[in-house]
């Protein structure tokens, strides 16, 4: 009896040591991907400037729908505020299409397998930022966006591939480790656009070389995952055929499915009515805390320039403190969170989230806002590291592609509107109206965590 025992030892010994691989790939191919996805980020105000000095047409025109959104909630009429509301319009359409993309990407890994579709993604991105190395006007630049972010369902595959792992610890760990891959990705990418964009020849468009190395991390990331990315869902563990039809279709895109998860449910082996209940509030749970951390998120531009005078490089060492901070916490702490202490630690951080932003909406002074900064970028960093991880325990293995495709359509959705509203109520109502009611909202999703019951985790 004690050699099958002792025989198990190597055996899981070798399968804990493929799952730290499989972490480790995913974490660097994940930052391979969000370098090249952020390097356009400080870039945004001035690409649209540069657009709108050349008098294109479809600029002008999407420029008139801004003139007239500004014009409406009371926006100053100030060059730094309209280059935030534009580059928040052109953001909220691309949310909107990862929110189209993310559950049909994560619903086809689950019969395709995640390796390949997820290597068909990112061949997608390689071809928007070959359209935005090329774009010479406000169009094809456009068409680089849209492109990308039908492509950029990469990110729920990346989680769908922690949750087919088969520990629930190793699986919390990967999550945290995503989460370190956003934060890093989101401080470095950044500063790397802006220098490479200083740095342009005379006579090259500014944008041109951080396009190319977008491009350039792009089909690194694809080398990458083909050579050492091994298929974590076995073809006996895929579902037999694709959800076709009107219906499947409309599981995978309507907001009212996806909150019902609906094309887990219509399956004929689905979880338990328990588990499903479960999943929904935790959808809902994440929808809203993205909802309004988002418009928040955004809102911070506004309130930092309009208060404080931060110009553009005073806000990029803002965020790239967020960023540090969050990589440490996330790395340091989050990872280290034991299965089964998600709910409690999520509550703990968005019980953080209320005085956080609320010292942001009345800070007068620079060191206020600072201690509401630390605040946030604690919060931030496990919020949804925790939430993910612990949806990824719902579901049988065929089903985690759609599941986490399913959450991050919802995080997507949640991106698109939130910063809308948010802008509106600031320019409306203030800064600190618009901070006092956004964080009080935040009591919505922490009680709704506590309908959340206790789910039996597989070891």
């Amino acid at each position: 009896m004690e050699q099958p025992a002792a025989e198990t030892q190597p055996a899981a010994a070798a399968a804990a040591q493929g799952s730290q691989r499989v972490i480790t790939v995913v974490f660097l191919a994940l930052l391979l991907d969000l370098l090249g996805f952020t390097l356009i980020l400080p870039l945004l105000p001035s690409i649209l400037d540069h657009y709108g000095k050349t008098n294109d047409n479809l600029y002008q025109t999407l420029q008139h729908t801004v003139d007239w959104f500004a014009t409406s909630v009371g926006v100053p009429q100030e060059r730094k505020y309209n280059s935030v509301l534009f580059g928040g319009l052109i953001g909220s359409i691309f949310s909107l299409l990862q929110f189209i993309c993310s559950p049909l990407t994560g619903a086809a890994s689950d019969y395709l397998g995640r390796r390949r579709v997820l290597m068909i993604t990112v061949v997608g991105l390689i071809a928007s930022y070959a359209l935005w190395a090329i774009s010479r006007s406000f169009g094809v630049f456009l068409l680089s966006r849209v492109v990308g972010g039908l492509s950029k369902g990469n990110v729920s595959l990346c989680t769908a591939i922690i949750a087919d792992l088969p520990s629930v610890k190793t699986r919390s760990k990967g999550m945290a480790m995503i989460g370190v891959a956003f934060s890093l990705g989101f401080t470095v990418g950044p500063m790397m656009g802006a220098y490479f964009a200083m740095n342009a020849a005379s006579g090259e468009v500014f944008y041109v070389r951080p396009a190319l190395l977008a491009l350039l991390f792009a089909v690194a990331d694809l080398v990458f995952i083909f050579l050492l990315l091994p298929e974590t869902l076995p073809k006996e563990n895929r579902v037999s055929s694709v959800m076709s039809g009107y219906q499947g279709a409309s599981d995978l895109l309507s907001p009212v499915a996806l909150f019902q998860f609906s094309a887990v449910t219509r399956r004929k082996e689905s979880p338990s009515r328990e588990s499903l209940q479960n999943l929904r509030v935790l959808g809902l749970v994440y929808f809203l805390y993205l909802f309004l951390f988002s418009g928040l998120e955004y809102t911070i531009s506004f309130l930092t320039h309009q208060r404080f005078q931060f110009n553009s490089m005073q806000q990029g060492k803002m965020f790239f403190f967020i960023g540090i901070t969050m990589a440490l916490i996330q790395g340091g702490y989050a990872r280290r969170i034991k299965p089964g202490n998600e709910v409690k630690a999520v509550k703990r951080a968005i019980i953080l989230l209320i005085p956080a932003f609320m010292l942001i909406g009345w800070a007068n002074s620079i060191s206020m806002l600072g201690i509401g900064l630390l605040l946030y970028s604690f919060a931030a960093a496990i919020v949804v590291p925790c939430l993910s991880s612990l949806v990824s325990t719902y579901g049988l293995a065929s089903q985690k592609g759609t599941v986490m495709g399913i959450l991050r359509s919802l995080g997507a959705l949640a991106r698109a509107v939130g910063p809308v509203l948010s802008a509106t109520l600031y320019w409306v109502a203030g800064a600190e109206v618009c901070f006092s009611v956004c964080a009080v909202s935040f009591l919505i999703p922490l009680l709704l965590l506590g309908r959340v019951k206790e789910h039996s985790k597989e070891d």
